[in-house]
């Protein structure tokens, strides 16, 4: 499996046979490319920084409401949740998304507006990757999602949804939540490819991914 970031929360996840992008992105400052394919396009909000389906080619499955989907060899699961800490009365709400593919467990969420409950954590048991947004205002914070890093156990994190370089979208840097992890990078990586049997074992790594 291969995962690049396309900048704030849209990744581009590909497998042998399949291609995945989840919330592509509009008017924000960064620019996806033009001639962007999939098979399947998910949307965790009706934001426009997350719900660009019109730059996807095609006619991709677009999944953006909870539930339980199967295509490809690939199970998606849909999992409510909130934009922000008050029920989603002040932003709505957010679909965390659950992929199982390659016998891996990654875990999409979105604008992900509070600490995970019980039945949350419950469905996002045994996440390999985890995609986690880290720049506050609009989502979790930096230390927030130290702590939701805490609840999942993951193998692997990946900051999302942060300040970087042309973002018009005002939020924090990346490197307070890698100073909450206690995370040491040696620099961003282009792109991530891995397997079950390259996950780290006994240990939570910070991936940092460059925008592409």
């Amino acid at each position: 499996m291969q995962l690049i970031w396309l900048g704030h929360s849209c990744f581009k996840i590909t497998t042998k046979e399949t291609t995945i992008i989840t919330d592509p992105y509009d008017d924000i400052g960064l620019k996806l490319p033009s001639r962007l394919n999939a098979d399947i396009v998910t949307i965790s909000h009706n934001h426009h920084d997350h719900n660009n389906i019109g730059v996807i080619n095609g006619s991709p499955l677009v999944i953006k409401t909870p539930g339980e989907y199967e295509t490809k060899g690939i199970f998606i699961q849909g999992i409510p949740s909130s934009h922000d800490e008050k029920n989603g009365s002040e932003r709505g709400a957010n679909t965390i998304f659950l992929f199982t593919l390659e016998d891996m467990k990654l875990a999409h969420l979105g604008d992900q507006g509070t600490i995970l409950t019980d039945d949350q954590l419950e469905k996002l048991e045994g996440v390999d990757i985890l995609m986690i947004p880290v720049g506050g205002v609009y989502t979790i914070d930096a230390k927030q999602a130290a702590e939701v890093v805490n609840q999942i156990e993951p193998r692997l994190v990946i900051p999302m949804h942060y300040a970087i370089p042309g973002l018009k979208i005002k939020l924090d840097p990346v490197n307070k939540f890698c100073d909450e992890m206690g995370a040491k990078t040696n620099g961003a990586e282009d792109k991530l490819k891995i397997s079950k049997k390259d996950l780290p074992v006994e240990e939570t790594k910070v991936i940092i991914l460059k925008n592409t």
